[in-house]
């Protein structure tokens, strides 16, 4: 996925907040087809992951769910401070208060995705462990955090979600995971052709639908 990424950015010449609008558009999509969600809290790492979290609560915003955005950190990647700042201008409550967990009735983990490399620490683990205590449904963006999604190994901690959405295509150790929940895969805009060119037979999953049930 690193390498279907940068094809598709720099040789194709699709953005990555392209496909970041697209993955957010689609996790709000589910989370309101599938939650029905009251108070929503987004956890917002610093990375692309995150970015996509907050795309999702703009498009949840626009559609009258109320949420808000729980960052694990003030210090974030341009395109997620992007996001940040647009949400923020919109009136969408964006902070650091961890006590924001207790109110919500949906959360979205949004904290790390396929860059996973070891366990998580520091604050992004203290987090994780905190959201791990609520009783309340997780859905994942892309993966569940913690969780490496081409060897499937959990670390501690994980986030044992309630579904997955995963991103343009299956990652092998995320089929068939317990901690993955229900697994569905999206449309972020790749094109086919990427695939072809890195020797990857994807057919056309999304044909009928931007959102396809894998398993679960």
């Amino acid at each position: 996925m690193v390498e279907v990424d940068r094809t598709v950015i720099e040789d194709v010449g699709i953005s990555l907040l392209q496909m970041m609008e697209n993955a957010g558009r689609n996790l709000a999509d589910l989370a309101i087809r599938r939650f029905k969600p009251g108070r929503t809290v987004v956890v917002a790492g610093s990375g692309g992951n995150g970015g996509g979290g907050m795309a999702a609560a703009r498009h949840l915003f626009n559609r009258g769910v109320a949420i808000e955005v729980l960052l694990i950190k003030e210090d974030i990647s341009p395109v997620a401070s992007q996001q940040r700042d647009v949400l923020r201008r919109m009136g969408v409550s964006v902070h650091l208060d961890r006590a924001v967990l207790d109110t919500a009735d949906l959360v979205i983990d949004a904290v790390i995705g396929y860059s996973l490399s070891g366990a998580p620490h520091g604050v992004a683990a203290d987090v994780m462990q905190q959201m791990c205590e609520l009783n309340v449904p997780i859905l994942a963006l892309d993966t569940p955090s913690g969780v490496d999604v081409t060897t499937g190994e959990a670390f501690d901690p994980h986030i044992e979600a309630t579904a997955t959405m995963t991103l343009a295509a299956p990652k092998s150790g995320l089929v068939g995971h317990p901690a993955v929940g229900e697994h569905f895969l999206a449309d972020i805009s790749v094109p086919r052709s990427v695939y072809n060119s890195l020797g990857k037979r994807m057919g056309n999953p999304f044909a009928q639908s931007t959102i396809v049930r894998i398993t679960g």
